[in-house]
């Protein structure tokens, strides 16, 4: 008897999962160094450019920590834990994605990892300790605080942050199989009996059953 699977079954390849991460995230690096260019070619350093009033402002500046410039005193850290990360994404990619929505986020995240280490590695005051390039500021989206300024890397790398919650949360794995218990599944498949399948009974008599996603 056949295990039962979803309707939805096509997965990737582990070449093709690679493939589609290193094309994403090449795209989202180019995208951050080319806007970042601009920015340092065409806008004054420091000082405001309203595009929209409150709602979108452009303001150049260089940040040598993370978010808020915590930890500006140790920028060598920061490129540590950006290599580590981006390293470890590369590790899943090519071992372990097979699923095509944990590819699309695992290569825009890793795209905007390698935005921000970039400019660690390459931009002044040195090897590993550049300071990046932030240039956006959003007024709107602080509520009166002082407003962090950031960068396109920075836009994928919470989103997409946000995306792997998700993709945890609903119990996706990386390689496209997700327990009948999570949160999505009752909605996704029909039943056993609807589908006129048995589902699969492993060593301790158990019923247990994987549905496949895209």
């Amino acid at each position: 008897m056949e295990p039962r699977t979803s309707r939805r079954t096509t997965l990737l390849s582990r070449p093709a999962a690679g493939t589609l991460v290193a094309i994403l995230a090449a795209l989202v690096l180019a995208a951050d160094q080319f806007s970042k260019h601009l920015a340092l070619t065409n806008l004054p350093y420091q000082e405001p450019v309203e595009v929209w009033g409150q709602f979108l402002q452009f303001y150049l500046t260089r940040n040598p920590g993370a978010a808020f410039s915590f930890g500006e005193g140790v920028t060598w850290v920061f490129t540590i834990i950006l290599a580590a990360a981006a390293v470890f994404i590369v590790v899943l990619a090519i071992t372990r994605v097979r699923s095509r929505r944990w590819a699309i986020v695992l290569g825009l995240l890793l795209g905007g990892i390698l935005g921000n280490l970039t400019d660690r590695l390459i931009r002044d005051p040195g090897f590993l300790v550049g300071h990046v390039v932030d240039f956006i500021n959003t007024p709107w989206m602080w509520l009166g605080m002082n407003p962090a300024i950031y960068n396109v890397a920075d836009m994928f790398i919470v989103t997409m942050m946000i995306g792997v919650a998700l993709l945890v949360f609903i119990g996706l794995r990386l390689d496209g199989t997700r327990e009948r218990g999570a949160v999505t599944a009752a909605a996704d498949e029909p039943t056993g009996d609807a589908a006129g399948d048995t589902p699969e009974q492993d060593a301790s008599g158990d019923a247990t059953s994987r549905a496949h996603e895209d």
